[in-house]
Parts: structure tokens; C-alpha cells; sequence
């Protein structure tokens, strides 16, 4: 009489792809998830501190919480911006999140 276990190792030992098809799955979610969600994330993060390194007094800039302004100095971790005549804060670098044209803000 043959065992159940027995059987099956034998089953497994004629198995020509060698457990390749129980792995393609997990392989393809992997793949997908990389091209749907990690390297978009990658591209714009890039795009984003190329944005922050070509920062320049004088451009007019939006931070991430709306704030729209002209930048009057730039510093290593900060940037000072005028909201309006006489109004400067300092925000953070990486809280800038858009460059506006030039000539965009006209009350400034």
C-alpha cells in the first residue's frame, strides 16, 4: 500500500516547472504595483525636488496650504515669501508646491 505522502512527493518531483506557476502570481501583483503606484510616486518626488533646487528670488510661488506669494529669500532649509505689501512669512522648502508663471500675481 502506498502512503498519501508518499504519493504526492512523487507528484511533486514530476512537476516540470518546479513550483515557477504557484510563484507567477505573486510575481505579477508585484510587477503591477510597482508600474501603478511606486514608480508614479518615484517620477513626481523627482519632479518635485528638481522644483525645489531651481527656486529663485522673484518667482511666485503656491505652498501646499495656499498660500500664494513672491519669494523674496531662499535659504538652505526655508524660504521667505510676500503674501502681500509688507507681509513676509517663512515656510519650509519642501512645502512649496507649485512655481507660477512669471507675472501671474499683479498686486504684488
Amino acid at each position: 500500500m502506498i502512503s498519501l505522502a508518499h504519493a504526492q512527493t512523487a507528484a511533486a518531483a514530476t512537476d516540470p516547472t518546479g513550483g515557477l506557476m504557484q510563484m507567477l502570481p505573486m510575481i505579477l501583483m508585484f510587477v503591477v504595483l510597482w508600474f501603478l503606484m511606486i514608480r508614479p510616486q518615484m517620477k513626481k518626488s523627482k519632479e518635485h525636488k528638481a522644483l525645489l533646487e531651481a527656486l529663485a528670488k522673484g518667482d511666485e510661488v503656491v505652498t501646499q496650504g495656499g498660500i500664494v506669494g513672491k519669494v523674496i529669500k531662499v535659504g538652505d532649509s526655508y524660504v521667505t515669501v510676500e503674501i502681500a505689501a509688507g507681509t513676509e512669512v517663512v515656510v519650509q522648502k519642501p512645502s512649496i508646491g507649485l512655481v507660477l508663471p512669471k507675472g501671474t500675481l499683479k498686486s504684488l
